[in-house]
């Protein structure tokens, strides 16, 4: 079907292509991934943006030798494109297929894995540092962007690489999200110049001349002065004051200025950073209209663009947290709502338009966004901040230090808990009710629907200590009624009984309690005999009334769509632990593995926490 990108086994067979072969390709490579992607979704528009990119990056380096380390790894699509996973990439992000990040394990080009962002410099500088002391002329080059260079970490690799003496090569993919667009004839001539051979060995002869002293040191201060005066429009001087060289910038859907100016870097010493401005969503006109909505846009008709959307049941638990915020907000003008960079991920764009004033996007910072939510809340404030599960986990020392240890009232509102889907082992939020359940202050809450969402953002009007955690699942919610219903406040460590029994006591958390009703009615269905399902509501404070009900039958089953060690299931046992009398605790859970890709119906079977499987589990437990 196509007429290179097919001939493309290995970068090996790319580095055969004149420049128009290499244009031909990009364009390939292009619709290949429209393609794909409309079929299979996956995160098709910063990748659209990165082509040239890596192309030229693949052309000019001698990969896998030379480590490319991506950031966040939403652009990477045309890295696994090329490194000989072309037909792979049809199934992207499927049970046994190739991950959507980059995953070591897959492929040796990918020198490091990635989910998160802002990991590649820290990463790609140690890559760096290894190959100095082992005396390897390999190279390391982090390719960041996508927002990545507002997280924190980017900045203390930064600041790590500006002090070394690295052969570090740090490209800045910037498509209008991380550092503004900066155009004009000086910033060419300054590439020129400071790319150009010539001047690069005079620059090294004069710096040998001179030799390791203060006076050497003075000069290059002194130079160092005078070019970040003349780069400073470009955004440059930051960088050259952290020690980096500074290039850029380009324009870095030109595949002819890329591959020129990657050949020029390629030999120079030390860190250095590039600035590459590209589109977003590049060669796709619907991307390019609406980067937002085509960062990943589900499955859509590759010819027109039009998104084909699936009919839900039920509202999203993230469209219901926007909805209710709002009108929190609306209700008392001390709500704000704190996101890193989710806003229409997990519906905050609603108090965005309601009440700009109160709505604050701090970026990929999750760490500034609690403690920033922790400085609200101790001026007065009644903060909510809106984290993924798994991304909460990079502000956990935030939590307690800035959080729980002052006792101050934040509503930290975890979206994506439990089992995520497609997007795999890194951003399953599996781990939040283990992490943060031994922290003092803290309070944790899991709705088992839209309704107890509704009720838990409103019970948190009235905090007076913190952090308060409400966790919620990716996904449609099950369809109850909340949009009429009144607000009710849900007292702290109280559960609910959902249904009687006898034998089995079912202890569950969040969503799953639904899904344990179910197979307990199966099971009745099947045996005739009914386990008792409660619904507890908050793992902490747990309900004690409950938990001594459920000491009184002869088994308990815990049910969490967290993981089993340290989680509910964990607290149970602890609470049961110096009981003279004290049931046969199972559990069922997320195991201690990492759950790979797949859809969330898949992965929950995979677990045990599906209606059949929790039912299959009741009805072996009925025997003891």
């Amino acid at each position: 079907m196509y007429k290179i990108l097919d001939t493309i086994d290995s970068p090996a067979d790319l580095r055969k292509l004149d420049l128009e072969g290499l244009r031909t390709l990009c364009a390939e490579i292009r619709d290949y991934m429209v393609r794909c992607c409309a079929e299979n979704p996956g995160h098709l528009g910063s990748s659209l943006g990165s082509v040239e990119l890596i192309v030229a990056l693949h052309y000019i380096y001698n990969t896998p030798a030379d480590r490319i380390v991506f950031d966040v790894g939403h652009q990477a699509y045309a890295h696994k494109i090329l490194t000989g996973r072309r037909e792979a990439f049809r199934h992207i992000r499927t049970r046994d297929g190739i991950s959507g990040f980059p995953r070591m394990e897959e492929s040796p080009y990918d020198a490091f894995g990635a989910g998160h962002s802002s990991t590649s410099i820290s990463a790609a500088l140690g890559f760096a540092e290894a190959a100095r002391i082992q005396g390897k002329d390999e190279k390391a080059i982090a390719v960041i962007g996508d927002g990545a260079l507002t997280g924190g970490l980017a900045w203390e690799g930064l600041n790590n690489a500006g002090s070394s003496h690295a052969d570090l090569l740090i490209i800045l993919n910037d498509n209008d999200i991380s550092i503004d667009e900066n155009r004009g004839g000086l910033h060419d001539y300054l590439l020129r110049l400071t790319t150009d051979p010539y001047y690069n060995r005079v620059k090294g002869k004069v710096w040998n001349v001179l030799g390791d002293n203060k006076f050497r040191q003075w000069v290059q201060r002194k130079v160092t002065d005078t070019k970040s005066n003349l780069v400073r429009n470009t955004g440059g001087a930051v960088f050259e004051s952290l020690g980096l060289r500074y290039f850029g910038p380009i324009d870095g859907n030109d595949i002819g200025q890329v591959v020129e100016t990657l050949r020029r870097l390629k030999d120079l010493k030390g860190p250095r950073i590039l600035h590459c401005h590209s589109l977003k969503g590049k060669g796709y006109a619907p991307a390019e209209a609406d980067p937002t909505v085509w960062h990943a846009p589900g499955r859509f008709d590759p010819e027109t663009g039009e998104r084909i959307r699936s009919a839900h049941k039920a509202d999203r638990y993230q469209d219901v947290f926007g909805a209710v915020l709002s009108d929190l907000a609306a209700r008392d003008p001390k709500v704000v709502g704190v996101t890193p960079a989710m806003a229409s991920g997990c519906g905050m764009t609603a108090l965005q338009q309601t009440a700009p004033e109160r709505f604050f996007d701090v970026g990929i910072e999750e760490e500034h966004a609690v403690t920033f939510s922790a400085g609200l809340a101790a001026a007065g404030m009644k903060p909510y901040c809106n984290i993924y599960s798994s991304f909460s986990q990079r502000a956990y020392d935030q939590i307690i230090h800035d959080v729980a240890l002052q006792n101050l009232p934040v509503v930290l509102c975890f979206d994506r808990a439990g089992l995520v889907g497609e997007d795999g082992a890194t951003h399953h939020g599996c781990f939040d009710m283990a992490a943060y359940r031994s922290i003092p202050n803290c309070m944790i809450a899991a709705p088992r629907n839209e309704l107890e969402l509704k009720n838990l953002l409103f019970t948190g009007l009235s905090l007076r200590g913190g952090p308060m955690i409400i966790r919620y699942p990716r996904g449609c919610a099950e369809g109850v009624e909340w949009r009429e219903a009144p607000y009710t406040a849900l007292p702290a460590g109280k559960g609910e009984m959902l249904l009687d029994g006898e034998r089995v006591a079912v202890l569950a958390i969040g969503p799953v309690a639904n899904r344990a009703v179910e197979a307990a009615r199966r099971c009745h269905d099947r045996t005739g005999l009914s386990p008792a399902v409660f619904d507890l509501r908050y793992l902490k404070p747990l309900d004690v009334d409950i938990l001594e009900e459920a000491g009184r039958f002869r088994t308990v089953l815990t049910l969490e769509d967290g993981c089993i060690k340290g989680g509910l299931f964990g607290a149970v046992s602890e609470y049961f632990a110096p009981r003279t009398r004290r049931p046969i605790i199972r559990a069922l859970g997320i195991p201690d593995r990492f759950i790979g890709q797949d859809t969330q119906a898949a992965q929950r079977a995979d677990c045990g926490l599906d209606t059949d499987s929790i039912s299959d589990c009741l009805e072996e437990m009925m025997k003891f």
